[in-house]
Parts: structure tokens; C-alpha cells; sequence
């Protein structure tokens, strides 16, 4: 058989649990693009994360803590006299300087104390100790000394006239001049378990609060509303157009108390008949523990069903900013792999087998007399590069010094036109103009051509290496090492790069005899599948080497997008499985 309260007390555990991954993923959102509609989805993320942690996780954990009602509405509507006169006398500040309700005051029964002191709830609102006022002076924010620093402070006043079971919150004006009020009015509604709703005759249909009241029904909270100096001889009439106006925003079933125009005394007290029907109504509500817990989970529920939406729409918002990272992360991407396509086409068809490249490496072969022993026989084109190599290094190191500085141009000259690139298509775009800023990241770094110049040297290295490596392993053919590491490590860079397909009149003959003669030549010294192998290797770790040369100039722009993932983005489907999961407990399943 099970246990009720042991079945009641894991369903609660799990929902805290549940409410407590959602704030952990809301948290972690973060909209840094600067896309159409992403200010309000940021203004919704915070005010769900604000919910979180003023209300719904507050009051899931104490589920038996006492109602917390707001007493809420419009500039001057007279909401610091009604809390004055419910509980007797003055507490809360009424005048006609706006904003009057500076601090917010919670009065709660002294027994009710442990509840409001911590940070149980509203934990962002620092706790002030408030005093009564002494009986027969005017109230100084109950007691409490006015500070203009203390804006985000909670006045705390423990008063025997509050009901057990019901603490109220003199909050303020929704519509106040001042941005931090009319913040702050929004934070502590959010954060009820029900709304005391004060306005007038004369303001009862304005805008701002209704906005409010809509928010209200979304929530399923519990609202009564307070219509306030009513003439006398309207008040039929004034409550059935505000009761109209009630059921067509959802809200039919507000109570709604009439309250007729008033004399205050010297102290600012309206007389105790006036709100008497109201204070009745709240001892009622304290009295029925049941009822106060039935309101609590029916404003909880209906808040976790708009904290539902809420994730929802982060998520809609999450979804735009992963698709708009990942085009913009294409653009770039497609930019620097056309730079690396050009580069690999540069480096594979001839094209650097010109100018000083060519001249210095006729200078290494000779010309005429090379070929025409290559005509003879290779033994004479052992004897005449031999010749040539012997106590000669330089013409070797002439002809990588030209291979450097003509690939260095190809890569720096690539790289400086696919950021330009990049920096154009995200200025095009308002979200790369915001991510971009007043940064030109339309050229390479200063460090990049001498970065590239380094790896070119490494490259040689390489190729140095390979033929190295294959000539150890070619010991019964040592003879042809006599051409030396050097020399033959140049060779390979032309075959490398001797693919005529760039070239044209004449460069055409002289590129496809370089690369006829420099193949022969190591096909003899290491045999025709080694070149082939040989070739192959150093044509990689080219490619290696200026691809990732690429890259370093292509994460600057990607750093800025931040880290990106493949496909359907992990964080939005985890906002969408809590949204399902939040609309689930909402609806008490």
C-alpha cells in the first residue's frame, strides 16, 4: 500500500528537481546575436529566470508557507492608504510626491516572521527591519530610515494585526515614472500568490494595468481587485463596466470590492467600514488553511504553465541564433575553404614555376646542356648535376629561398582575400555588423606572413626528411646520393608543384621539361613508386601546413560566434524537452 505523503513528497522532490535544471539551462542561454526580435526573447529569459528564483522554486519548497499577497496597481490609485487601513493603522507612506512607495514593506504576523526573513523568497531584495510607526504620528516608511541606496531592499514589518497565514506586499505603482518602481512593481507581482489589484474610478481602464491583469489570467492567479473612491451614486454602474471588463480579460472570477469616496483623518486613515469587507475577506483566507493551500497550487500551476511558454519562446529564439551562427560560420568557412582550394591549385599546376622560382631553379640545373644529357643517359645527368652539386650548396638553397618567397605570396595574398571576404558578407549581414563592430578583420594579422614563412621552412624541412629517409633506405644505390640531400629535396618541391595546367606559351614547354627532367631524375635515384609515394607525402603536408594557416586566420571570425555544433543544436533541444516537461507539471500530470 502506498504512502501518500511519501508519494506526495517524491512528486515534489522530482518538480524541484525538474525546476531546477530549468534554471541551470536558462542560465546558460545566451543571444549574442543581434537578430530581429532578440531583445524581447533576452527580456523573457531573464524574467522566467526571475520567476524561478522569486517565486516558483520558493514556493515549491515551502509548499505551507504563508500567501504572499501583493497589493499592486496604478500611480495614486491609493494602495499604501488601503494597507494602512487593513491593518489599522499607519505603516506604508501616502502622499501626492510620485514614486511614494520607495521601498516596498511586507507586513506579516510576528508568528509568520522565520518565513519572510531569509531569502526564501524574492532572495534579490535585500531585508530591511522595519518598526511600527508610533501610534498617533504619521508613518516614515514604517519606521524605517529612508535610504535612497536601498532601492532593492525588502521593508520587513511584523504587525499582530496581519492575519496568521497571509503576509501583504505594498508594492509600486506599475506605472510609475521611475524605470527601477515600475521594475520592481513587476518583480514583486511575479512573485505573489495573489494580487490585491487597487484602482479608481476614474483610471480603471488604463492600459498598463491590464497588461497586467491579462498576465494575471495566463497565470490562473488568484486577483481581487480593489475599485477605489467611488462616488457616491456610481458605484452600480462604474462595477458592472470594470466586472464586463473582467470577464473579457479571463478574470470573471475576481472578487471585486467597491470602495466609496472617503474623508481621511489627520493621520491619513480612511475610516475602518470603508475597507472592512476587504479585511474580512483576508481573515477568511488565513482562517481556511486548505483554501490558502488551494490558491497556492492553482497560482503555482498556472505560473509553471507560463514558465512553459516562456522556455518556449527562449527556445524559438535559441533556434534563430544557432541557424544565424551557423550561416554566418559558413560564410566564412566557404570564404577560407575557396582561399585553401586556390592555394592547393596554386601549388599543384605550375603556376609557381615562374619568375624567380624558374630562373632560379635553371640556374640550379642549367638549361640547354641539363636536357640534352638527359637525352645522352642518365649516367650523364649524374655526372653533370653531380658536377654541378659538388662544393656548390648555394644554387640548392637559392632555389628554396624562390620557393618560400613565391608561396609565401600565394597563402598571404589567399588568406588576405578570404577575409576580405568573410568581413564583407558578415557586414551585409546586421547580426556579422554587431558581432564585427568597428574591428577591419577584412586583412591577415600583422604576424601572419611571417607565421607563413615558418611553415614553408618546416614544409622544406619535411621534404628534407622524406628524402632522408628514403635515401638510408636506398643503400645499394648510394651513388646517387652524390646529388646530394639538399639538391634532390629540391627536385621533389618542383615535381611537386609541376603540374602544367596554369601555364601557357612557352612556360609550358619549360615547366613540363622541369618536371620530366626532376621526375626521371628521382624516379633513378629512388625508382618510380617512391617518387610516386615521395610526391604524395610532401603534396599532404603542404596542404596540412597552409590549411591550418587558413585556419588561424578563420578563427578570428568564428571565435566571435563562439563554439558552434553540427546539425540541430543541443541546447535547444534540451529547452524544448523542459518546455514539455514544465506544460506536464503545470497541467498536474
Amino acid at each position: 500500500m502506498s504512502d501518500p505523503n511519501g508519494d506526495a513528497a517524491r512528486a515534489q522532490h522530482a518538480a524541484i528537481s525538474l525546476l531546477e535544471e530549468v534554471r541551470a539551462e536558462l542560465a546558460g542561454v545566451e543571444f549574442s546575436l543581434e537578430l530581429p526580435g532578440v531583445e524581447p526573447a533576452r527580456r523573457t529569459a531573464g524574467a522566467a529566470l526571475g520567476q524561478l528564483d522569486d517565486y516558483i522554486l520558493p514556493r515549491y519548497r515551502s509548499l505551507d508557507a504563508p500567501l504572499l499577497a501583493v497589493v499592486g496597481g496604478s500611480t495614486g490609485a491609493g494602495k499604501s492608504t488601503l494597507v494602512n487601513a487593513l491593518v489599522g493603522h499607519p505603516v506604508t507612506r501616502a502622499g501626492a510626491i510620485r514614486p511614494t512607495t520607495r521601498q516596498p514593506i511586507l507586513l506579516h504576523h510576528p508568528r509568520d516572521a522565520a518565513w519572510f526573513t531569509s531569502n526564501r523568497v524574492l532572495p534579490s531584495l535585500a531585508r530591511v527591519r522595519g518598526e511600527l510607526a508610533v501610534p498617533g504620528t504619521p508613518s516614515t516608511e514604517a519606521g524605517a530610515t529612508p535610504d535612497a541606496s536601498a532601492m532593492a531592499s525588502l521593508v520587513l514589518v511584523a504587525d499582530p494585526a496581519v492575519p496568521e497565514g497571509v503576509a501583504l506586499l505594498d508594492a509600486p505603482d506599475v506605472d510609475s515614472i521611475s524605470d527601477d518602481n515600475r521594475q520592481l512593481a513587476g518583480q514583486l507581482l511575479a512573485a505573489a500568490d495573489l494580487w490585491l489589484f487597487v484602482t479608481t474610478a476614474n483610471r480603471y481602464a488604463d492600459a498598463v494595468p491590464w497588461k497586467l491583469l491579462v498576465d494575471a489570467a495566463s497565470r490562473d492567479i488568484m486577483v481581487a481587485v480593489v475599485l477605489d473612491r467611488v462616488p457616491p451614486g456610481a458605484e452600480d454602474e462604474v462595477a458592472e463596466d470594470l466586472r464586463a471588463m473582467l470577464s473579457r480579460a479571463g478574470l470573471a472570477e475576481s472578487r471585486l470590492f467597491v470602495v466609496p469616496e472617503a474623508e481621511l483623518d489627520k493621520l491619513g486613515m480612511v475610516p475602518a467600514r470603508v475597507s472592512a469587507p476587504i479585511a474580512a475577506w483576508l481573515r477568511e483566507l488565513a482562517a481556511d488553511s486548505a483554501g490558502r493551500a488551494e490558491i497556492a497550487r492553482r497560482t503555482l500551476n498556472g505560473t509553471i504553465r507560463s514558465l512553459a511558454d516562456k522556455v518556449g519562446v527562449v527556445a524559438r529564439a535559441a533556434t534563430e541564433q544557432h541557424e544565424a551562427s551557423q550561416q554566418l560560420a559558413d560564410d566564412v568557412v566557404a570564404a577560407f575553404d575557396d582561399a585553401a582550394a586556390k592555394v592547393a591549385r596554386a601549388t599543384s599546376d605550375g603556376s609557381l614555376l615562374r619568375g624567380e622560382v624558374l630562373a632560379r631553379w635553371q640556374d640550379f640545373v642549367g638549361t640547354g646542356d641539363f636536357f640534352r644529357a638527359l637525352e645522352s643517359g642518365i649516367g650523364r645527368i649524374r655526372d653533370r648535376v653531380g658536377a654541378f652539386f659538388k662544393g656548390q650548396p648555394p644554387p640548392a638553397v637559392k632555389v628554396e629561398t624562390a620557393i618560400e618567397t613565391g608561396l609565401q605570396a600565394v597563402v598571404v595574398d589567399q588568406a588576405a582575400r578570404a577575409a576580405e571576404d568573410a568581413d564583407q558578407r558578415w557586414r551585409a549581414d546586421p547580426a556579422g555588423r554587431a558581432l564585427l563592430g568597428t574591428e577591419d578583420l577584412s586583412g591577415v594579422t600583422d604576424d601572419f606572413p611571417a607565421a607563413v614563412a615558418a611553415e614553408i621552412r618546416a614544409w622544406q624541412g619535411d621534404v628534407l626528411a622524406m628524402i632522408r629517409s628514403e635515401g638510408a633506405a636506398k643503400r645499394s644505390q648510394a651513388r646517387w646520393l652524390s646529388f646530394g640531400v639538399n639538391g634532390l629535396g629540391v627536385v621533389l618541391m618542383v615535381v611537386v608543384f609541376s603540374l602544367t595546367g596554369g601555364l601557357t606559351g612557352a612556360e609550358i614547354g619549360i615547366a613540363g621539361g622541369t618536371a620530366v627532367v626532376g621526375q626521371k631524375l628521382l624516379e633513378a635515384v629512388f625508382g618510380e613508386d617512391a617518387v610516386r609515394r615521395l610526391a604524395h607525402q610532401a603534396r599532404q603536408s603542404l596542404q596540412a601546413r597552409t590549411t591550418a594557416l587558413l585556419d588561424t586566420q578563420q578563427q578570428r571570425f568564428l571565435d566571435r560566434i563562439g563554439p558552434l555544433q553540427s546539425g540541430a543544436s543541443p541546447q535547444v533541444e534540451r529547452l524544448e524537452e523542459l518546455a514539455h516537461r514544465l506544460a506536464r507539471l503545470g497541467e498536474g500530470a
